[in-house]
């Protein structure tokens, strides 16, 4: 009988968590451009009764899924440095909090 060895990756893993993260920015940034630019925020009215949060929230989806598909399309039979995409998810979504915060993205309001 013959046993077959298989070596375990962490990219499928790592993919999915830094897509959160490009997720989570993304929202952060729609908001702001949103908030900045009057022209973003009426491209991103999908459905008028929820005004551009309709527009924002589906782009954000969008970008999530092709960031999770790419990352894990490029990284899944490999071992990535797991800690420094965990630092850099984490970075990414406190800048996308940030960015949902009416504190900050009123700065830029038109």
């Amino acid at each position: 009988m013959r046993i077959q060895e298989t070596t375990l990756t962490n990219g499928p893993a790592a993919a999915a968590i830094l897509a959160a993260g490009i997720g989570s920015l993304a929202l952060g940034l729609f908001t702001t451009l949103a908030q900045a630019i009057v022209p973003v925020k009426n491209l991103l009215i999908f459905y008028s009764p929820a005004g551009p949060l309709s527009g924002k929230t589906t782009a954000t989806v969008v970008v999530w899924l092709v960031a999770w598909a790419v990352f894990h399309s490029l990284w899944k039979h490999q071992q990535v440095n797991f800690p420094r995409v965990f630092v850099v998810t984490l970075m990414m979504i406190a800048l996308g909090l940030l960015g949902t915060f009416p504190v900050f993205f009123e700065q830029f309001g038109s």
